[in-house]
């Protein structure tokens, strides 16, 4: 019996305080030896079985060996195949049950450090039921709890009632006097620091010593307030020195005021933390009877607390199993019994867990999974802590993956598959890989990470597995392969030249050869590349594999790369190119070069000069990447006509089978016109605005006056006087102004400017006329007989003319008359001579009036006399 007195010490002794739980750890569980070996194991596993039949004999053993033989049906294939001398599935099973204990301890650690919160205290109720839910010794737990600082303790008892009657009043009274508490009411500036208020008032003094609040201090704050004059503080001061003469002791009214004020901010959903700062802060509590008083607040669900208090507690944190053991324990006996309220929640408790209980042994008998992990999960709804329940549940695996297909693409295998059939709980997936044989679980083999296997060996047989994963539980895996990865030739590069062929690649390490085939003819290469003689002209068509060799030495070529090439005779250079802008589009460019006897000519766009000289024969992507190709048409008479937008190098290329001659080239400025040209005669003045084009440092303006310069610049765009304006220039005038004769029409030509090199460059022109406009000048005066008065208009001009329309307004008031319409018309007359006059009546207006003439004709220009003539005041 010396086995079974030891094996009761170390191994049913500490799982029965730990609420029943089994070892995860299977060497303790079944105390194996240090050297695994398949007869020792057998030996032990027997032993340990019959000392588990000889305790159940013992009451305290009974449940905790059912526990230990209902898990070891789940073992048995483990321990059958160990026996039969296949070490690995146990060796597995012991290295998880390592990590399952170290994950429940760690488990229980968080869970204990919730429950101590901000206070740091916890209750031994709670401590055990902690330590019973997540299977580990309470002994052990505590001493995590003193590693970790966590006080284990039972609440301290606060008063459920005040002591005095009237403390309602008193709390009203003290918040109109916007004292914090009673102590801060009778001392007031004299606490020099934090109060204890738990087993007795003390606080420190101001002018050193200890604050005692007893019938001294009372009689002092009541003095007090006895000197001072009559008022409505006063009445307040009254209604607290009353409860503190009441016969009540003080220090318990203290500990009731703040326990009060602490309750009130818990309503109010404050958290532990928000508490402790409140208590410290905003009441000057000691730290320590800080804590203790938010320990003792938050454990209890009302003023009175108890067994009450800490059931709700527990069944508010989904802890149901230990509220029932807390129920049916010590704690809930006694002379009188629970209160009504504990009763209730006890009976609540037993009925939860009994429902959760009866969920567990259905899904323990249940043999579809899915079905007994929702079983499992609505036990665990019920009952957050309900033994065994999790353990059992994360033991539930899904369904296999029904197929998994691997599909081979150059060098990366792509895994597909459809999902596992298990809709239960959450399924995830591993993907594993292994050479030379199927992956037997999860564990088997390289854990890949997604879908696909970027990095396969080559040339090897490959297996993938899928294995379908609930919690700790893995299903079978599905097997795909095997598959052989073998990459095809890289960086295929024909290149044509003379007369020949030249091919060149990249060959996989793990490659026999390179095997290179013609219209069905093998052409000999070797594993960098080949070189062949063939006609020009032609377009040739290469398959170019690889060959590896299996495992018996038979060779495998590849699908190959299939890559064709047409050999010419290599292209010549443009010598020479003339560049000229379209007359009819400024932005269009006339390329004019002689063909070249080989090859296509493409035109580049460069940002500086050529860095190869003309002749150089490159490779055509190497030319391209320099600048920009430009789309061209055949111009007229030869040539190509391109748009190229902005400024630069033009550089003429010929292209032909990939390779590509480097020919002329010619600087390109980009010059665009201004655009929005208007123009407004002023007077003796034609003021001008545009939009400045962008990167353009300045335009030359170019003025024709008279209609004889106007009709030779139709003709040579150099005529006329011309001007260089800056930008900084027209920025500061706001636009340009031109001087010019009034009478005669102009022409203004505004184009950008900018000197390359020494030579000055002037881009496209826009223009704008403006036509002549005649001056006519009036004056108003008033004529004849008083009794027949009249306003007679006299008109002058520089030279005789006819106006077509002339109208003469008046408008009443003071303000003038800016448009035809701002008054009303006295007089008109159509082809009035000028020079000449026009008369009308005098108008019988009562007040003050303007009058001002208009004309419809845009080629004439009135100018108003002065204002006394046309303003009269009656």
């Amino acid at each position: 019996m010396g086995f079974d007195e030891d094996y009761q010490r170390e191994v049913l002794e500490p799982a029965r305080a730990a609420g029943d739980q089994p070892p995860e750890d299977l060497r303790l569980r079944y105390a194996l030896p240090d050297r695994l070996e398949p007869e020792a194991v057998a030996a032990r596993v027997r032993l340990v079985r019959q000392c588990w039949r000889r305790s159940r004999g013992q009451l305290k053993y009974r449940r905790l060996v059912d526990r230990l033989e209902a898990e070891h049906r789940e073992l048995a294939p483990v321990f059958a195949a160990a026996e039969r001398g296949d070490l690995r599935p146990l060796t597995e099973r012991l290295r998880g049950g390592r990590e399952r204990t170290r994950r429940r301890r760690t488990q229980a650690r968080a869970r204990l450090a919730d429950a101590a919160g901000a206070p740091r205290m916890v209750t031994p109720a709670e401590l055990e039921s902690i330590a019973r839910t997540c299977g580990v010794p309470r002994d052990e737990l505590a001493g995590q709890a003193r590693d970790d600082r966590i006080e284990v303790r039972e609440p301290d008892p606060l008063p459920s009632a005040p002591p005095y009657a009237a403390y309602r009043k008193v709390r009203e009274s003290l918040d109109v006097l916007g004292r914090r508490h009673l102590a801060d009411f009778v001392f007031g500036g004299n606490l020099a620091g934090p109060m204890r208020v738990l087993g007795g008032f003390s606080a420190p003094a101001s002018r050193g010593g200890v604050l005692r609040l007893d019938e001294e201090a009372v009689a002092a704050v009541s003095a007090r307030w006895a000197r001072r004059g009559r008022d409505s503080s006063t009445v307040h001061a009254d209604t607290i020195t009353a409860a503190l003469r009441s016969g009540a002791d003080p220090g318990e009214l203290v500990l009731y005021d703040v326990t009060d004020r602490l309750r009130e901010r818990l309503r109010q959903r404050a958290s532990e933390r928000a508490l402790l700062r409140h208590a410290i802060e905003d009441l000057g509590v000691e730290p320590e009877d800080a804590r203790r008083l938010v320990f003792a607040v938050v454990r209890e669900s009302g003023p009175g607390g108890g067994l009450a208090g800490r059931l709700r507690a527990l069944l508010d944190a989904g802890e149901v199993y230990a509220a029932a053991q807390l129920a049916g324990g010590p704690a809930a006996s006694g002379d009188d019994g629970p209160s009504e309220e504990a009763a209730l929640l006890a009976a609540e408790a037993r009925q939860r867990l009994d429902a959760a209980v009866r969920l567990r042994e259905e899904a323990a008998g249940e043999a579809d999974p899915d079905r007994a992990w929702r079983l499992l999960a609505d036990a665990l709804r019920l009952v957050a802590d309900l033994p065994e329940a999790a353990e059992l549940q994360r033991r539930l695996a899904p369904r296999p993956v029904p197929s998994l297909r691997a599909d081979v693409e150059d060098t990366v295998v792509r895994l597909s598959w459809p999902p596992s059939p298990s809709t239960a709980g959450e399924v995830t997936y591993r993907v594993v890989r292994r050479r030379d044989r199927p992956p037997l679980d999860a564990a088997d083999g390289e854990v890949l990470a997604g879908t696909r296997d970027e990095q396969p060996p080559v040339n090897v047989p490959l297996f993938y597995g899928v294995v379908a994963l609930r919690g700790e539980a893995a299903a079978e895996p599905a097997v795909a392969g095997p598959v052989f990865v073998r990459p095809e030739l890289s960086e295929v590069e024909l290149l044509p030249a003379d007369g020949a062929v030249t091919g060149r690649w990249r060959c996989p390490a793990e490659a026999a050869r390179v095997l290179v085939m013609r219209g069905g003819r093998l052409v000999p290469a070797g594993r960098d590349g080949f070189r062949e003689r063939v006609p020009n002209g032609k377009t040739y068509h290469y398959r170019v594999c690889a060959v590896y060799l299996d495992a018996h030495g038979r060779e495998v070529v590849t699908p190959g790369v299939r890559v064709s090439v047409t050999p010419s005779a290599p292209p010549d250079p443009v010598y020479e190119m003339s560049v000229e802008p379209d007359p009819h589009d400024p932005g269009v460019l006339q390329v004019r070069f002689k063909p070249p006897r080989y090859g296509t000519v493409e035109l580049l766009l460069l940002d500086e000069p050529p860095p190869w000289p003309r002749s150089a024969l490159l490779p055509v992507e190497e030319v391209r990447r320099a600048g920009r190709r430009l789309s061209a048409v055949p111009a007229p008479g030869g040539g190509l006509t391109v748009r190229p937008g902005v400024g630069g190098w033009l550089l003429a290329v010929t292209v032909a089978e990939g390779r590509a001659v480097v020919g002329a080239h010619h600087r390109h400025v980009n010059l665009p016109p201004p655009l929005r040209l208007v123009a407004e005669r002023r007077g003796a003045r034609v003021h001008l605005g545009f939009d400045w084009p962008s990167d353009v440092p300045e335009v030359r303006v170019t003025c024709r006056v008279g209609a004889e310069a106007i009709a030779a610049g139709r003709g040579d765009p150099e005529a006329g006087v011309h001007e260089i304006v800056t930008r900084a220039a027209y920025d500061a005038q706001g636009g340009l102004r031109v001087a010019v004769p009034e009478d005669q029409p102009v022409e203004v030509a505004v184009a950008s400017a900018c000197s390359v090199g020494d030579t000055r460059v002037t881009g496209p022109a826009v223009s704008v006329e403006v036509r002549a406009r005649t001056v006519v000048r009036y004056q108003v005066e008033r004529t004849g007989p008083p009794w027949r008065r009249a306003l007679t208009v006299r008109l002058s001009a520089s030279q005789p003319m006819r106006i077509a329309r002339l109208t003469l307004v008046l408008r009443a008031g003071r303000v003038m008359p800016h448009r035809r319409d701002d008054g009303e018309p006295i007089g008109a007359w159509t082809e009035v001579p000028v020079p000449g006059e026009v008369s009308v009546p005098a108008p019988s207006a009562s007040g003050p009036y303007w009058v001002r003439c208009f004309t419809d004709d845009d080629v004439i220009e009135l100018t108003d006399p002065p204002v006394r003539q046309l303003h009269v005041h009656r």
